[in-house]
């Protein structure tokens, strides 16, 4: 049976010599893991399709055994080349990732989870990276996936509390002007720890 689907690209791997693991979030069917025959050939019909937050519509054919699909298609629609250049941009990219592959299980649909991670790339694209955009993906993440943690009374001092908050709710443009203490960053960044570690238990 083959499916169509529109993805970002988390993550890929060898397979064999010529074959590549990739791996999709998608809106429709969550994450998706597909085989691309051949990709790793210099005439492959996947040269320069397949690489980690291209976005694209796809196409693959559902094994009968197993959740590793064959890929039949791949046409791009954006590659985010900065990704490529500003390290920061990338490092943030990635984190975000393991996050979602990490809280998230295989084919079950995403429709939220892929806009927030299709919009946080897209943000990133846009100077000055920060680690405040990184915290506020992650607290929406959280939320989306009503993990979300009650405030009061806990680790957070009031301060370090109410950034968390204002992240959770302001625009990613708004986001950018929010300017958080060094101690802030790294209490609200060990509080998240937390978090996901106790949702992921």
């Amino acid at each position: 049976m083959e499916e169509r689907a529109i993805g970002l690209i988390l993550r890929t791997r060898p397979l064999t010599e010529t074959s590549l693991i990739v791996q999709w979030l998608t809106a429709d069917f969550g994450r998706v893991a597909t085989v691309a025959k051949g990709a790793r050939r210099a005439k492959s019909q996947f040269l320069g399709k397949l690489d980690l937050y291209y976005e694209a519509d796809f196409t693959f054919s559902r094994a009968r055994k197993s959740s590793l699909h064959s890929l039949r298609e791949v046409s791009l629609r954006t590659t985010r080349p900065f990704l490529r250049t500003e390290l920061a941009a990338l490092e943030q990219a990635a984190r975000a990732g393991r996050r979602i592959e990490r809280t998230t299980e295989e084919e079950t649909p995403l429709p939220e989870v892929f806009e927030l991670f299709r919009g946080f790339l897209d943000e990133l694209g846009k100077p000055p990276i920060n680690e405040t955009l990184a915290i506020a993906f992650e607290i929406r993440l959280l939320e989306t996936l009503g993990l979300r943690p009650e405030l009061r009374g806990g680790s957070l001092n009031p301060g370090a509390a109410g950034a968390f908050e204002r992240l959770g709710d302001l625009e990613w443009e708004a986001v950018r002007r929010v300017k958080l203490s060094a101690s802030q960053v790294t209490d609200i960044s060990a509080f998240l720890d937390k978090c996901f570690q106790e949702g992921m238990a």
